[in-house]
Formats: structure tokens, C-alpha cells, sequence
């Protein structure tokens, strides 16, 4: 589901183990806590609630603590170490980001972070749910390289399988997965077509919008401004 607000905040989850938190730019610079600061620059993002900038990620977290009464965090345990019959696993299966499959993006989004996570992700889902961490670990990536414009089709059949099943059984449209959606495509509450991986209904020409709550495809979105209570037509709409 997505979740816009009138505020500039997009609230992304996949109902599973993926949440996206995406800012208008009118916040650029004016939040801090744990998602950083939102200035540009990935340098000063571990600013302490007391406007330290520090290295330590445990003095990072602990200073944004919301209760004081609750106990600081003392260390990070390496999840392949804590169970090392996983690793081996871990780093087969997340070999995928470093390999061909991505190399059009490694020059532009530096894989090494993004394996490492993937790896510790996969260690630690030791009590089910393995491949969900594993492929959310993969998408995040995947994601990257969508934001500076490359589109990788990492998913098959055999890895991390994305089916629009359900979504073929709802209302009028024909979904397909799409691994970066459509440059053109537009919905009622994405009206700017933002490129993401997911499932997408294949909407003609005479009808170009795809309707989240009817479910179906629209020639004009009708859209709801919070401001002055009236209902405006998609052109017309606030778009944040």
C-alpha cells in the first residue's frame, strides 16, 4: 500500500519486510533523527539529538532514544557469526548484487554497502521468512540503481518471484510485473509517474490513469485538496 499526505510525506510498504519514507522538498534540511537529515550530503547524517555529528552508529541510535528509561544498546552482534551455518548461504544468494545481473548500475551505485546488508539481513532471519530478507535486501538495491534512472529485471521465477495474480482478479485492468513500472505510467496518487518496481495494469491509451480505490483504469483522476475542500480534477491537483 501507499500512503500519501497532504503534509509531502509518502508512506511505501509491501506488507512484508520493505517501508519507503519519501519527503517533498520543501523538507530538504528542516527534519533530523534516525532517516538522517535530508541536506544532500550523506556525511553529517549521524547528527545526535544534541547536533553532534559522530561515527559511532550505537552513540547515533542511543541519543534518539524516546525514553530515557530505556537502556542503551552496548553492541551489535554480527548476525553470520551468531549463526555461522547461514553464511555461506547468505553470501551465495546475495552474490547476485555484485554480479552481472546489476553490472549496468555498479558505476553508478556502489554495490559494497548494499551487499554487506544484504548478507547480515540474510544471517539474521534464522526463524523464517529467509528469502523475504534476502529479497528485500536485493529490491533495496534494486530500488538504487531505479532513483539515478537504471532499470534492472533482477527477478525470475526462481528468484524472488513478484506475481500479479491477485491484482488480475480485481477490477477491469490486465496487471503485469514491471521491474521499474512505466517511464510514462501515472496513477491517481502518483500522478508524476514515479518509477517503482511493482505490479501494473496495463491501461489504454483513451484511459492512461490507473483509479487505486476503483481499481480500474480512468481517462481524469478526481483527487481531494485538504485546503479548501473541493474536488478538483488530476490537472488540477496539488501535486507534491
Amino acid at each position: 500500500p501507499k500512503i500519501n499526505t497532504t503534509s509531502g510525506l509518502i508512506l511505501m510498504w509491501d506488507k512484508k519486510t520493505s517501508i519507503f519514507i519519501k519527503l517533498s522538498p520543501d523538507f530538504k534540511g528542516q527534519i533530523c533523527g534516525l532517516c538522517g537529515n535530508y541536506d544532500g550530503s550523506g556525511i553529517n547524517d549521524f547528527t545526535t539529538r544534541s547536533q553532534s555529528v559522530v561515527e559511532n552508529v550505537l552513540e547515533f541510535g542511543n541519543s534518539w532514544k524516546v525514553s530515557s528509561t530505556c537502556p542503551d544498546a552496548s553492541s551489535i552482534k554480527d548476525p553470520c557469526s551468531t549463526n555461522p551455518y547461514r553464511k555461506s548461504w547468505s553470501e551465495k544468494q546475495c552474490s547476485i548484487i555484485n554480479s552481472n545481473v546489476f553490472a549496468a548500475c555498479h558505476s553508478q551505485v556502489e554495490p559494497a554497502k548494499y551487499y554487506q546488508a544484504c548478507v547480515t539481513d540474510a544471517c539474521a532471519c534464522d526463524t523464517g521468512g529467509d528469502c523475504d530478507c534476502f529479497c528485500t535486501a536485493v529490491a533495496a538495491y534494486a530500488q538504487a540503481c531505479s532513483e539515478v534512472g537504471v532499470c534492472i529485471a533482477w527477478r525470475t521465477p526462481s528468484i524472488c518471484p513478484l506475481f500479479c495474480d491477485y491484482y488480475n482478479q480485481q477490477g477491469e485492468c490486465e496487471w503485469h510485473y514491471k521491474p521499474c513500472g512505466a517511464s510514462c505510467m501515472k496513477t491517481c496518487r502518483n500522478p508524476s509517474g514515479k518509477c517503482l518496481h511493482s505490479c501494473y495494469p496495463n491501461c489504454p491509451p483513451d484511459k492512461p490513469y490507473f483509479h487505486e480505490d476503483q481499481m480500474k483504469c480512468v481517462s481524469l483522476c478526481d483527487c481531494y485538496d485538504n485546503e479548501d475542500g473541493k474536488i478538483y480534477l488530476w490537472d488540477e491537483c496539488r501535486v507534491w
